[in-house]
């Protein structure tokens, strides 16, 4: 038996999104750009795209621009904002829990003179609105917080923060404009997102997360908001972003946001009892094991969880010789041999965060895979425990 369980790494594309994307690699195949009927017709599917996409965070088309994922949308927005508003202030506030991402994009801009704030997380991986509200200063100019967490599932408390900063900023304790923007890759087409009831200037999606093409994402940039271009070359996207439009992936991102619009309820519904079992069977059935992330404000679909005395690796590599597939984190980090920053970031010492397994559920994950893992997985770590010198009875 065969079982995937890391569908936050990625998922199968929905048959209806192949179906949709087929007909613009050879037979619509006219450049957007171009004023003939042949560029008119993938400019029309475009668009009708963005309204999809548009319409699954309850934005307009027109704040909707088209990216290559998830990563170049969390770039923009940071880079973005920051050389846009550079003269005005170069102070940014992000978390320890945030993907590389946005962590790396940080860095970059500390390197060139701005003044990155890295806000601690508690046991559960929240970062609380008080530690923002309480960093913002005079010449902050951009807030990033991701919406959920991709390792352990836990969901931030995105309208309080942006609730807080309004009021630190109300009163003089930063500048005029302080901008928010939230890494929603992992919850966009997961749970229900209005931009206007979290508060948020930008949000980063990727339609791979959600049944969706691989290589295609968006940035939601709210009305009003000027951004640097990071590509030059080209008038596309309503000037924000040169280059030829992926019209295939985006138009699979479009009937994946409209599928997941559709489904996400009735997803979420089948996935939580799945979830919930999968934890009491790991956390009963194996001694020495932890939940990581937060018990109950956390996705439907992630299970994440700390085995002592035990590599991660060593588990993965066990499990996929059973035909289950896991990670130990995120995707994006699996060649490095250190331990998970976000683990860390929530109080772990090396050695447990080590022994990490994250186990994501998707709309085809069933009840008989979650057993067979609860039945392959207690053996494993029993094995695997009698060879570690640090696991004494």
């Amino acid at each position: 038996m065969r079982a995937y369980l890391d569908y936050a790494a990625t998922t199968p594309a929905d048959p209806q999104v192949i179906a949709a994307m087929s007909p613009y690699f050879a037979e619509k195949y006219g450049n957007p750009s171009s004023i003939h009927s042949f560029g008119q017709e993938t400019k029309a599917a475009v668009e009708k795209a963005r309204e999809q996409v548009a319409r699954l965070i309850g934005s307009s088309s027109e704040e909707i621009v088209f990216t290559s994922g998830g990563t170049e949308a969390d770039n923009h927005a940071i880079e973005g904002i920051a050389f846009a508003n550079e003269k005005k202030g170069d102070h940014i506030i992000t978390s320890a829990i945030e993907h590389h991402a946005v962590l790396h994009c940080c860095e970059f801009l500390k390197k060139r003179g701005f003044e990155i704030t890295v806000l601690p997380v508690d046991q559960f991986g929240v970062v609380s609105a008080e530690s923002v509200a309480n960093a913002i200063t005079p010449k902050t100019i951009l807030v990033s917080i991701m919406h959920a967490n991709n390792e352990i599932g836990a969901i931030e408390p995105i309208r309080e923060i942006v609730k807080a900063i309004a009021v630190a900023s109300s009163q003089g304790q930063g500048s005029r404009k302080i901008y928010f923007h939230t890494d929603a890759v992992q919850t966009a087409g997961h749970i229900p997102i209005k931009v206007d009831e979290l508060g948020v200037d930008l949000l980063s999606m990727s339609a791979h997360k959600f049944y969706g093409p691989k290589g295609v994402g968006a940035l939601y940039v709210r009305k009003g908001t000027r951004l640097i271009p990071l590509l030059h070359g080209g008038a596309q996207e309503n000037n924000r972003r040169a280059s030829t439009e992926n019209v295939p992936g985006i138009v699979g991102f479009g009937v994946a946001a409209e599928l997941a619009a559709k489904d996400l309820a009735a997803e979420n519904k089948k996935l939580l009892p799945l979830r919930d079992k999968l934890i009491k069977g790991l956390t009963t059935l194996i001694p020495d094991v932890r939940l990581n992330g937060h018990p109950t404000e956390r996705l439907a679909n992630n299970v994440n969880v700390s085995v002592r005395y035990i590599e991660g690796e060593s588990m993965l590599l066990n499990l996929d010789m059973l035909g289950i597939a896991a990670s130990s984190g995120s995707a994006c980090t699996s060649g490095s041999l250190d331990p998970s920053h976000v683990l860390l970031a929530i109080g772990l010492p090396h050695e447990i965060a080590h022994g990490s397994l994250r186990f994501s559920l998707g709309k085809q994950t069933t009840e008989a895979e979650i057993d067979h893992v609860l039945a392959k997985l207690p053996p494993i770590v029993e094995k695997l425990r009698k060879m570690s010198p640090l696991y004494k009875k």
